[in-house]
């Protein structure tokens, strides 16, 4: 893989993490009450990973759960997560919106603000994602003006529908600018 997108002049930014089970199992377990010993033996092979394609970010998904231990579980798993990073890897944690992910935990910016918070470590930062901003909250340019802060990597796409940016909702003319005027 490393091979081929330098052949072709890219580089791989960023992998989800854990890998999804795409035949039905679950999409992510920082969230997961019980689930800590999967969560790192899934870490560390998500860490082999990313080391192994040059890859800087890690997009930590925290899959279903609600309430205070959900929250509790997530922060510890991430403080975890955190710790045993290798150096130059960024744990990354986005909000999803609930249309696309019923259920999932981290359904909110600022329920990732108040995680980034409690965990406390330079490594570990927000993905903001257009889409997933104007689906939770309606306003897209509102929630990376808020959180522009905390933001380390920035994904892009219209709603309702994912798509191409300029086809939904999303103010792409007021968005570049204010990201512009950050200087991401």
């Amino acid at each position: 893989t490393q091979i081929a997108l330098g052949r072709n002049g890219l580089e791989m930014i960023l992998i989800n993490a854990p890998p999804p089970n795409y035949t039905g199992g679950e999409r992510g377990f920082a969230a997961t009450i019980g689930g800590e010993a999967r969560f790192q033996s899934d870490m560390r092979r998500a860490f082999r990973y990313a080391q192994a394609l040059g890859v800087g970010m890690i997009h930590v998904m925290t899959g279903e759960g609600a309430g205070p231990e959900a929250k509790a579980t997530c922060i510890a798993n991430m403080r975890w997560a955190s710790e045993h990073a290798p150096k130059g890897i960024t744990l990354m944690l986005e909000p999803l919106n609930p249309v696309a992910m019923p259920d999932y935990f981290l359904n909110d910016y600022a329920l990732a603000a108040e995680l980034l918070s409690a965990i406390d470590a330079p490594n570990v930062a927000l993905q903001y994602d257009s889409y997933h901003a104007q689906m939770i909250h309606g306003d897209a340019v509102a929630v990376y003006e808020k959180y522009q802060s905390l933001i380390r990597h920035v994904q892009v796409g219209d709603a309702p529908d994912r798509s191409p940016p300029g086809t939904g909702d999303v103010d792409f003319a007021a968005l570049f600018k204010a990201i512009k005027g950050t200087g991401y």
